[in-house]
């Protein structure tokens, strides 16, 4: 098994390898593990696939979509699948993909990509026994970096959106308010 033989089938789902590590001790996975590698979505193939599939009559669709077609795959792939959905155990996922790939905690406490921004996601992390030969990280600067206006923290109308964290209680009165019906917030 390799990386490109990984990522070439991790594409026939509609998802994307999002990096991927060779685990060290404190990663808390299972030692047996030489390789992990990093599936989401960073675009518009991925939503495109699940609304041909959507399952039905599901209260959870896309968990259980992704996680179906995920769990098929590492199968197929001789690998172990976690995911970031369905805990206990809650895994961390975010910790995991800033070991897989260039990605930053933003001032709202996701991940921001450099080129996706913080439109992505993570959906699985699969677990070989052997461990590959990786691509090259290349560094990418923290987009936040050079963002002055910090629009993620001041486009909510009610403020509820801080850099403490988020002020549900805020969000909950104006959504349920007279002015919250069309919040896009």
């Amino acid at each position: 098994m390799n990386y490109d033989t990984v990522c070439s089938r991790v594409s026939e789902t509609g998802m994307v390898c999002r990096g991927a590590f060779h685990p060290l001790p404190d990663d808390g996975l299972p030692a047996s593990t030489g390789t992990a590698v990093m599936v989401g979505n960073t675009g518009p193939r991925f939503w495109q696939r699940f609304q041909i599939e959507l399952p039905k009559n599901s209260t959870d669709p896309l968990n259980q979509w992704s996680g179906s077609v995920l769990k098929n795959l590492a199968d197929r792939l001789s690998a172990r699948v976690l995911f970031p959905f369905g805990g206990p155990p809650h895994h961390p996922f975010q910790r995991w993909a800033q070991r897989a790939e260039m990605v930053y905690p933003s001032p709202l406490g996701l991940l921001i990509h450099p080129v996706f921004g913080l439109w992505h996601a993570y959906r699985g992390l699969f677990l070989f026994p052997e461990k590959f030969d990786l691509p090259v990280r290349e560094k990418e600067p923290n987009p936040c970096d050079d963002c002055d206006d910090r629009p993620c923290l001041n486009t909510c109308p009610v403020s509820a959106i801080t850099e403490d964290g988020f002020e549900l209680d805020s969000c909950i009165t104006h959504l349920t308010g007279p002015t919250g019906d069309d919040c896009m917030y």
